[in-house]
């Protein structure tokens, strides 16, 4: 369903969901997420500096932004694998609505970044590649898109990604905030995104200029497309959005898209929620054991006879005997 906002409409707070909107006189689709209680829930067994979990945060928001556009049942996984500080990053959405996150990291290399006050997400992060995978289960081949991590940061590697593989016309804004309590209780982490695409009926009006060949000579003219009207002056509105903005709790996603295209008209649609949740279970760790031999389970029984399995993603610890091990079949 979806609605047009007046100055006379009531406003409702929308935390821990995407909303997806529509600017028709501009041609632009999109979609903003704000998320609160979620992010928390996905930092919250893991003790990553502050540095990472703001990387986490801008990368779990890009993720639902671009995951809850799936219209099957599925899961869209972004990975990204750099000579950063941090040099690998997973989020895991599976549609329509759960979302769990990994980094590894160097614990040095981050705390001398944040002593030096580089410890900004893109520093962090580094150059390598990033990869974007559709994965519709096993009837279907999965697609992956891989863009380069060139120091620029999530928001731009995004950019790369639509210009290459999709070949829309995009703009992403990105923003993470520690929100401090009083009384000494424990910060929690509020993540915000929004995304917006030009996609006019008339294909030609998004055409984008071609990527700069490597090997062209020096001095060569490099192909330019001249932006379709709407879309500069959709970019432009996108671009005067502040960070703040983007995660301020007393600012619901609606009144946001309110301040940034009410006079051009914009509608927005059902509310997608969005939620913290885990995929591992113990039959599941236990087919993974399975999957080793004999040999390599024997392994991995410690002294007290049990192995134990963690999950990277939600840190819960799996307990087998030797015995459940070196079974060809487990019983979990």
């Amino acid at each position: 369903m979806a609605s047009e906002y007046t100055h006379d409409e009531t406003f409702l707070r929308q935390d821990d969901a995407v909303l997806p909107f529509q600017v028709d006189a501009l041609d632009i689709r999109g979609r903003t997420v704000r998320l609160g209680a979620v992010l928390d829930g996905v930092l919250a067994h893991h003790q990553y500096p502050p540095a990472v979990k703001r990387l986490i945060g801008e990368a779990v928001a890009l993720t639902v932004l671009l995951g809850t556009s799936l219209k099957f049942e599925g899961r869209f996984i972004l990975q990204t694998k750099t000579d950063g500080a941090v040099d690998m990053l997973v989020v895991d959405f599976v549609a329509p609505d759960k979302v769990r996150a990994y980094a590894r990291f160097d614990a040095d290399a981050v705390a001398e970044a944040e002593r030096s006050n580089k410890a900004d997400p893109a520093t962090l992060l580094g150059r390598g590649h990033l990869a974007m995978t559709i994965d519709q289960g096993l009837t279907t081949n999965r697609y992956q898109g891989v863009v380069a991590l060139d120091g620029e940061g999530l928001e731009a590697a995004a950019h790369q990604y639509f210009q290459q593989s999709e070949q829309i016309p995009t703009r992403v804004r990105l923003a993470v905030g520690e929100e401090m309590r009083p009384g000494g209780e424990p910060s929690s982490w509020r993540a915000g995104g929004l995304l917006a695409q030009f996609l006019p009926a008339e294909a030609g009006r998004a055409r984008q200029a071609d990527f700069p060949p490597g090997d062209a000579p020096e001095g060569m003219e490099l192909h330019e497309v001249p932006d379709d009207d709407a879309w500069a002056e959709a970019q432009s509105l996108v671009a005067t959005l502040e960070d703040v903005e983007l995660i301020d709790r007393d600012l619901s996603s609606d009144r946001l898209l309110y301040r940034l295209f009410h006079e051009r008209g914009v509608r927005v649609f059902d509310a997608v929620p969005v939620h913290a949740h885990c995929s591992c279970t113990r039959e599941r760790v236990a087919g993974v054991l399975a999957s080793f031999d004999r040999d390599e389970r024997r392994e991995m029984i410690q002294d007290d006879g049990t192995v134990g399995v963690t999950c990277e993603f939600c840190g819960r610890t799996y307990s087998f005997s030797a015995q459940e091990v070196l079974d060809d079949r487990p019983d979990a």
